[in-house]
């Protein structure tokens, strides 16, 4: 195994995904490319979810936001994006889904 022109140290890392670039070089360099983003239960639920559903959230320290709708979720860093018309009119929430414990979708 050659060594990394960056590191040196091919040898203690997985192994190279390029000619003279490790794969733990390439990983501080792009670390969206190589991390899973939003995995879990709900973070799956989210993608599904049509926007404009008024749901319940159970955050995984205990606390819950009731009456909240979903608008949005970003694929990329797990934002999932909440209006609270009851509590906060016009506010928008940002909860990141792998904190997210439950969510209740509320019946019409």
């Amino acid at each position: 195994m050659s060594n990394c022109r960056k590191c040196g140290q091919c040898s203690k890392h997985v192994k190279c995904v390029k000619p003279g670039k490790c794969d733990h070089c390439e990983q501080k360099k792009q670390p969206e490319k190589i991390v899973k983003n939003c995995e879990g239960c709900i973070c799956n639920q989210l993608r599904r979810l049509q926007t404009q559903t008024e749901v319940d959230v159970f955050l995984s320290g205990g606390q819950v936001l009731e009456d909240v709708v979903f608008v949005s979720l970003n694929r990329k860093n797990c934002c999932a994006f909440f209006n609270d018309p009851t509590t906060e009119p016009g506010s928008t929430l940002i909860v990141d889904c792998q904190q997210i414990q439950a969510i209740r979708i509320e019946a019409d």
